[in-house]
């Protein structure tokens, strides 16, 4: 197979650029072509202050599962247990989520861990993993859990807005502890409003890269 084949008849993932998925429902990549593991640690780790707020039971959730990869780079730095939510629709397949992860060879025995254990629930190194699979509009509402951080992670608002609604954003807030926080690539202003009206203190960071800006916050303690 070339680079630019399906991964299968009724894929929803097509494989550019050496590997890496592209979501063919959203025309979007799953990761970054500029470095995916380092746009993670940029972004979600960084922008949520971590690995220095994890204590034992700190709670991090995520809208967009899709290879793993946040998961992954939270499982290298995680010195104590701690837990992880994600919502994800369209999950991959086992032999999608081996070809995605080759890219990440100082991932590969978390990465093996996740795929053994794949849908979950997953214990990778210290995370206790729970993948809710299904449409986040619905399954998050749901949800009785509350999040210490949140990875925004759903493909581009421009081509993804289902996942980056004012409602769904209020419902990240209402699914946050006091003075829990997340971060996001995206600063596109009409994300960052919906978070701020749901009660985020809102700011622009350096974008991963060369993008000009991404977006974090903290909800009032």
């Amino acid at each position: 197979m070339t680079d630019e084949d399906q991964s299968g008849p009724d894929a929803a993932i097509d494989w550019r650029d050496g590997g890496v998925p592209v979501s063919r429902r959203f025309d979007d990549p799953y990761f970054s072509l500029a470095g995916g593991l380092a746009e993670t640690r940029h972004v979600f780790l960084a922008g949520n202050d971590l690995p220095a707020r994890l204590t034992p039971g700190f709670h991090v959730a995520e809208t967009g599962f899709g290879t793993g990869l946040n998961l992954l780079a939270l499982a290298q730095v995680a010195a104590v247990p701690v837990r992880f939510t994600s919502f994800e629709a369209f999950p991959l397949t086992i032999p999608e989520l081996k070809r995605a992860h080759a890219a990440f060879p100082e991932l590969a025995d978390l990465a093996a861990v996740l795929r053994a254990g794949w849908p979950g629930p997953l214990r990778v190194g210290l995370v206790e993993a729970r993948i809710i699979l299904g449409d986040a509009r619905a399954t998050l509402p749901r949800w009785r859990g509350r999040a210490d951080a949140w990875f925004l992670d759903g493909f581009s608002p421009a081509r993804n807005p289902e996942l980056w609604s004012d409602d769904l954003m209020a419902e990240v807030a209402a699914h946050t502890a006091p003075g829990g926080s997340f971060a996001t690539y995206t600063a596109a202003g009409h994300v960052r409003r919906a978070l701020a009206g749901a009660g985020f203190a809102v700011e622009r960071a350096p974008g991963f890269a060369g993008k000009r800006h991404m977006s974090r916050g903290r909800l009032a303690p």
